[in-house]
């Protein structure tokens, strides 16, 4: 089985819409694919609806955290989407996007960026806007190549010149709402240094005595010796390790199933969720 946990569509800062991320899925030859936008299950039931013979989908979101100054997210696999505690908790994040892009978009301007909001505005459409939309927006104005170049301490990276803070999840807190919803929380990409400050060892360690069910380890963002000692903490800890792409369309040049999950913990997360399960074949509902 081919397991790639960790996918974005343009129900937030993918390029893919959701119907066009499982039928890319299957193309590439994956069995099992997660949907997790950020803070969002909008996409969840179009990629339902749309689902081809033979892949599996995973509901998910993928949660904005911070703790200590310093970003984290949570992949949230397979909760109710429709816990009212969760929903509120992510309305509060997303609600704050706007307020957030528009605030990176003054920045920039400041720093003689010739952006403008309706450029950001154009190139997130419908989707949750963030901060790669910005960033593909100065990709386009031709300020840095990729998109992956506008995530430095020079333009949008954690504290950097055009860094704008917003509301995000404490991850205790998500932790705790994600396993009441019935869901699996996993720590993405946890030492992606080349996007900015990374949380301690030990504040996972913490987290996994606060339920934390495992770690992304696996992912284009890790090096060889990085995915070595997460997987030496993982077992440490008792936490599972999940691998995965993070993709995003067009939008970054990973593929998906770059890198991908164990079907063994795949089967330890569905056996660990109650919330909801993975969605079969061509189309149904997800259920509880």
């Amino acid at each position: 089985m081919r397991i790639d946990l960790h996918t974005h569509s343009t129900a937030s800062d993918g390029t893919d819409t959701p119907a066009e991320l499982v039928a890319n899925a299957a193309a590439a030859g994956l069995d099992v694919v997660a949907l997790t936008d950020h803070d969002t299950v909008g996409g969840h039931q179009q990629a339902i609806d749309a689902l081809p013979e033979g892949l599996t989908l995973v509901t998910g979101a993928e949660l904005s955290c911070r703790v200590d100054g310093v970003g984290m997210h949570l992949l949230a696999y397979l909760f109710d989407p429709a816990d009212a505690e969760l929903e509120h908790a992510r309305e509060l994040v997303r609600d704050d996007r706007v307020p957030r892009a528009r605030e990176m978009v003054r920045k920039l301007r400041a720093l003689d960026v010739p952006i403008t909001w309706e450029q950001v505005a154009s190139i997130a459409g419908d989707g949750s806007v963030g901060r790669p939309h910005v960033a593909a927006a100065l990709v386009e104005l031709g300020v840095v190549p990729t998109v992956s170049d506008a995530f430095t301490s020079d333009w949008l990276g954690n504290g950097g010149r055009a860094y704008a803070e917003k509301h995000e999840f404490d991850p205790f807190e998500a932790v705790r709402l994600v396993k009441a919803a019935g869901g699996v929380a996993v720590f993405a990409h946890p030492g992606a240094v080349k996007r900015g400050a990374v949380v301690p060892e030990s504040t996972i360690v913490a987290l996994a005595e606060a339920g934390l069910d495992g770690i992304e380890v696996d992912h284009m963002d890790h090096d060889g010796p990085t995915r070595a000692r997460l997987r030496g903490l993982a077992r440490e800890l008792g936490l599972l390790t999940t691998g995965s792409s993070d993709y995003h369309g067009s939008r970054k040049t990973v593929e998906l199933g770059a890198c991908t999950t164990d079907p063994e913990i795949y089967g330890e997360i569905t056996r660990r969720a109650t919330g909801a399960f993975p969605v079969p074949g061509a189309g149904g509902a997800v259920r509880r």
